[in-house]
């Protein structure tokens, strides 16, 4: 560990002097040799889970578009909010020559997850992020593919010293002990995490307890509420119930935006429907561990009182009901994720028993509402704001489009920050402000330099400015 970190620090300043160009031609060069061993990742990884080739090809290609996604973000140059307050001897007070712009944080610890083995993994959304900013990284394979893990790092570590990336650029620890030991390491400078609540929250008090605490970017668990309302019930129950099955079983429903409790109208067509399907009757989960917590969650789920099994059953896939008083009564139960195939579909009567119900809802990553276009929905849209980062107003939550405007986080327990851990605004973990106030120019970074050498937009005397 002291080994691997001597070199990521030394790695750091050449990192920071790094230009963007140099930074996206390494972005590039990681993607472009995945995507030429795709099919041997894709056995790899095939061997280590259940997730079945065809989804695993699609993820490698999805992991290597947000490396080509990144490298386009940094040429682009936004990122660095750079900003330019020249001198004003007669300001009230005076003011001297400010500059403001985001510089990288120093190296990072990335943590893997476990249902998503490259795009959420080593040369993931985090890593990727990091590493367009010009800080070094080190990732923490998960125990769930060990085999991919390995062979993806030395594919990333043989791209970016070819494309002459400084030695320490990344790396690669295995273990639960380097775990614990990496979020401590006095050179890590943040750490990103995607998995479970009880981990998550772990390495977060470590990381908070350092003697220099750092930040700690988790994402730990979402419910994802879903609000049908009864007009759209009423026009559209059917093809909601055949999109809700659809989506909570996405992916044996391993999908950190699976939706977990979906309210419904009484006398819901909907549920109707939705008891007439036949949904999955055998499951295989990512790993043993995660099959058997989610067993675990689901006999605590089927033991709250009031609730019935609306279709499926306990082998398989599983949409269970309750009323919104049971709801209520158990909220604590109902709302603790249960990572896998089972939605809990809650039933209300009334607006008035919806908001009750909202105002009892936990912090998620998002909150979809299925309404027609002639309801009010100032209200009900107001509540799912304040606990979601993604809100959705047709369609379902699973599936998250890498793009300039995605935000995958929420307040907690979804995330431990406000920041998206998807999309070119993911940079922004990685990066902290500096001003500099009346310096030379030799000193400034090249974004605030008076020249604009980069040719980035800058905000300058307040005036945004295009190049």
């Amino acid at each position: 560990m002291d080994e691997i970190m001597l070199r990521a620090a030394s790695a750091t300043a050449e990192l920071t002097r790094s230009s963007a160009h140099q930074r996206a031609g390494w972005l590039r060069a990681v993607a472009d040799t995945l995507d030429a061993i795709t099919t041997q990742l894709v056995d790899a990884v095939d061997e280590e889970t259940h997730l079945g080739r065809s989804r695993l090809t699609g993820e490698v290609a999805r992991t290597t578009g947000q490396l080509r996604l990144f490298a386009d973000v940094i040429i682009e140059g936004s990122y660095l909010e750079a900003i330019v307050d020249h001198a004003d001897p007669h300001a009230q007070p005076p003011r001297p020559d400010l500059r403001r712009v985001l510089r990288p944080i120093g190296p990072v610890a990335v943590y893997t997850a476990s249902n998503f083995p490259f795009a959420f993994s080593v040369a993931g959304g985090d890593t990727a992020s990091a590493l367009a900013v010009g800080c070094p990284v080190v990732v923490k394979a998960h125990p769930g593919h060990p085999k991919t893990s390995a062979l993806t790092a030395s594919a990333v570590a043989d791209a970016l010293a070819a494309a002459g990336a400084p030695d320490g650029t990344f790396a690669l620890v295995d273990g639960y002990q380097a775990g614990v030991d990496l979020v401590q390491h006095p050179v890590i400078a943040a750490a990103a995490f995607t998995g479970s609540a009880t981990g998550g929250r772990a390495l977060h008090d470590l990381a908070a307890a350092r003697p220099a605490p750092i930040p700690f970017y988790g994402e730990l668990g979402s419910i994802n509420p879903v609000i049908v309302t009864e007009a759209a019930d009423a026009a559209r129950g059917e093809e909601l119930a055949d999109g809700l099955a659809g989506s909570f079983t996405l992916g044996t429903g391993q999908f950190c935006t699976k939706p977990g409790v979906v309210f419904v109208p009484e006398g819901s067509q909907l549920l109707r429907r939705l008891a007439d399907r036949e949904l999955p009757a055998e499951r295989a989960m990512l790993t043993d561990s995660i099959g058997d917590g989610f067993a675990r969650g689901l006999d605590r789920l089927l033991g709250i009182p009031g609730l019935d099994i609306v279709a499926g059953s306990p082998a398989g896939a599983l949409a269970v009901t309750l009323s919104v008083e049971h709801f209520a009564e158990h909220r604590e139960r109902v709302l603790t994720e249960v990572f896998g195939p089972v939605t809990v579909l809650v039933r209300y009567a009334g607006r008035e028993q919806l908001r009750d119900a909202l105002d009892q809802l936990d912090g998620s990553l998002t909150a979809t509402l299925h309404a027609e276009a002639d309801e009010d929905i100032e209200e009900v849209t107001a509540a799912l704001e304040r606990i979601a980062g993604r809100v959705l107003f047709s369609g379902w939550p699973t599936g998250v489009a890498v793009t300039w405007a995605q935000h995958h986080g929420g307040p907690w327990p979804a995330t431990t920050s406000q920041f998206t851990s998807v999309g070119a605004t993911a940079v922004r973990r990685f990066l902290r402000p500096i001003a500099y106030q009346d310096a030379p120019q030799a000193v400034l970074p090249a974004a605030l330099r008076e020249e604009n050498p980069l040719g980035i937009p800058r905000r300058v005397d307040g005036v945004l400015v295009l190049p």
